[in-house]
């Protein structure tokens, strides 16, 4: 027993570790991301322009610079803990919002309100979200043969997420409207603070409850009937999970577009350097994201200056090898 709980103090002793070098990691990413682009500052004059003396220079990096790094974190974290517990819910490694369709339909419905009442501005992630279920609702249903299929629901999610794609396409055509605030190549040019706002309204209540389900997370890994005898009501337990999750995907969706393989390949790293308790991987997985987003940001917007490269672009790029990595070795796996 003694042996037991040592090994326990060195795992999560190990884990915490883990989570200080991200934070700190995430913190000077902050930093340069703050200070380098186009326009260039000292840590020194940002504060200073920021907090004692107005500066133009200052002043144009908190209206444009500094709202996309938030987004960037803010995102990065809901897709990244959305993936967690879509995972969990589906018992799939290759949820993905992105993947399954939900981010397509949260798109869709957030696009076809919004053409037709731009005035809803400020609510247009609860129309996301009805989106984002109706399109979950399809998976689920369609997936659904004597229980849940793996192979199944990615098959349905590609066909699901195309569909709603191409009504996107379709009705930003027909009305002759831009898609939404995403621009066309899934650029974070001209976010401004208020969709920083949007995202700060609905993203930590979301991520808190995620957090307090962490415990059931860890049950509804375990076979239905064990679950089941444990006390835990699993139907309803998944449907509150999946309601969370698909909110954060469709919040995310909503400010920045539909964002690929991000709430795939997180949880999967996250797994490997905490595990895959959820009471330490989902808050980890959620710091990680928002690391993550905001690297892809950042080497888009300053590797290539005067242009850049939208931050989905390069997730699609990586994430599309990364997918197929994954799907192999889950192969192997079942062999």
């Amino acid at each position: 027993m003694a042996r037991i709980k040592a090994q326990r103090k060195r795992s999560a002793t190990a884990k915490t570790i883990v989570i200080l070098i991200t934070a700190a990691l995430l913190i000077a990413l902050f930093y340069y991301s703050s200070v380098s682009g186009m326009l260039q500052v000292s840590f020194g004059e940002l504060m200073r322009g920021l907090f004692i003396e107005g500066n133009d220079l200052v002043d144009i990096i908190w209206d444009t610079r500094l709202p996309r790094i938030m987004i960037s974190m803010l995102v990065g974290c809901a897709l990244a803990i959305s993936g967690v517990l879509l995972q969990s819910v589906l018992r799939n490694p290759l949820a993905d919002p992105g993947i399954i369709g939900i981010s397509g339909g949260a798109k869709f419905i957030e696009v076809a309100v919004m053409g037709f009442f731009p005035g809803l501005f400020m609510i247009a992630p609860l129309f996301s979200f009805l989106g984002g279920m109706l399109a979950f609702g399809l998976v689920y249903t369609l997936s659904w043969r004597q229980g849940i299929s793996p192979t199944r629901i990615i098959l349905v999610g590609v066909a699901i997420s195309a569909m709603f794609m191409g009504l996107t396409e379709g009705l930003g055509y027909f009305t002759g409207r831009a898609l939404g605030p995403q621009m066309p190549q899934g650029s974070l040019n001209f976010k401004t603070w208020a969709d920083v706002q949007i995202l700060l309204y609905y993203i930590p209540v979301c991520v808190i409850a995620a957090i307090l389900m962490t415990r059931i997370c860890n049950l509804l890994v375990l076979e239905e009937k064990t679950a089941k005898g444990l006390g835990i009501n699993t139907d309803r337990m998944r449907f509150i999970i999946s309601v969370i999750a698909v909110m954060l995907a469709s919040i995310s969706t909503a400010v920045v577009g539909v964002v690929s393989f991000l709430a795939l390949i997180v949880p999967h790293i996250a797994r490997t350097l905490v595990g895959h308790d959820h009471r330490w991987l989902v808050p980890y997985s959620g710091l990680l994201g928002a690391f993550i987003f905001l690297l892809f940001d950042t080497i888009g917007r300053t590797v290539v200056q005067p242009a850049e490269i939208p931050p989905i672009i390069l997730m699609s790029v990586i994430g599309g090898p990364m997918f197929i990595i994954l799907l192999k070795r889950g192969d192997r796996k079942r062999a």
